[in-house]
């Protein structure tokens, strides 16, 4: 992490981006995103063969870019996005679980299933946008900031750390999430698909499709999940360039990455406690960069050691879950009712 005190950080960052850079990255990532979207224009089932060579090229280019940063910037600030990208990347997995349940509540059909993943990819990404320019801007003004982080982090982390505990499964109940509620207070809702169109009329009036509901759902879930990501990647670096990249490779390879990982998914089962435990640690080195600050006999927790951490923790729960469901063949309807 770059060597600023809470005090000195409220009055500058420090940033590898420049404007140049920041617009060609902005552009290639709407350019990605366009890609996908023309690449889904077509409703169709995604075969295995076309996600795992999507998903290939979207591990690829962050790797890829993260190698460019490294020659380019120095070994730390490589070293702090190829860290935040793999939180990032953990982070996401997670959140797979929950398009999921989405999916499976709003019976949507395989071959719009793509297409809502995009809508909620986009979402996505105009909000951590937000969200980080909110972190910078918090970072620059008020010295307490990282511990604000830290408490968030760590909030999170005995949240999911107590669900696990307890064996929660997540539901979806359609009728008491408070967009679907609003938007049937706004508009009528037709029962059937109509392939990807958000609104068809019925009769004199334009009525709401199932597709215009769970693409609603889905971007509504994407504010919580960036609450919980940009402090995470902001743990690791202060720099808003490399946190807006993180998030941004992240999440363009999320479509890809679900129908890659759908029958596989279920058997994380302990990937929640490694996420409890990977986001506890990042509040941990918020805090004690924060007390560093005020008390320089406060250690600090290196980057590099942090990847050690995290890696080693998602190696761990990735062993152990397989471990534990050794023997199990999860199909579609086991994925989105097994998870603890």
């Amino acid at each position: 992490m770059t060597e600023l005190s809470p005090l000195s950080a409220a009055s500058s960052l420090t940033s590898v981006g420049t404007p140049t850079l920041w617009a060609v990255t902005i552009v290639g990532v709407l350019v990605l995103l366009v890609l996908d979207f023309l690449v889904t224009r077509r409703p169709h089932e995604v075969s295995m063969r076309e996600a795992v060579g999507w998903s290939a090229f979207y591990i690829a280019l962050p790797l890829a870019f993260g190698g460019w940063v490294w020659a380019r910037y120095g070994s730390q600030q490589g070293v702090e996005y190829l860290t935040g990208y793999l939180v990032e990347k953990s982070l996401s997995v997670d959140n797979l679980f929950v398009f999921m349940l989405l999916l499976a509540a709003f019976a949507v059909p395989s071959v719009l299933a793509q297409r809502v993943l995009l809508y909620g990819i986009a979402g996505a990404l105009v909000l951590r946008g937000v969200f980080i320019a909110l972190g910078a801007a918090a970072l620059q003004t008020l010295d307490f900031a990282f511990l604000i982080f830290a408490l968030i982090l760590l909030a999170t982390a005995a949240k999911l750390l107590r669900d696990a505990l307890s064996g929660h499964q997540q539901e979806v109940d359609i009728n008491k999430m408070r967009s679907v509620r609003l938007l049937r207070k706004i508009m009528p809702v037709v029962d059937e698909y109509h392939g990807t169109k958000m609104t068809v009329r019925q009769g004199a009036k334009r009525a709401l499709t199932p597709f215009a509901l769970v693409v609603v759902a889905v971007l509504a879930t994407d504010i919580v999940f960036a609450v919980d990501s940009v402090p995470a990647v902001y743990g690791i670096t202060e720099d808003p360039y490399l946190v807006f990249a993180t998030n941004a490779f992240a999440l363009l390879g999320l479509r890809a990455l679900y129908f890659v990982l759908h029958a596989a998914l279920s058997r994380l089962v302990h990937l929640s406690y490694g996420l409890a435990i990977i986001l506890a640690f990042i509040g941990l080195k918020l805090g004690l960069h924060w007390a560093h600050g005020i008390w320089d006999g406060v250690p600090e927790i290196p980057t590099p050691a942090s990847l050690g951490v995290i890696i080693g923790v998602l190696v761990v729960v990735t062993l152990t879950s397989l471990r534990a469901t050794r023997g199990q063949r999860p199909d579609r309807r086991e994925v989105v009712s097994e998870r603890h």
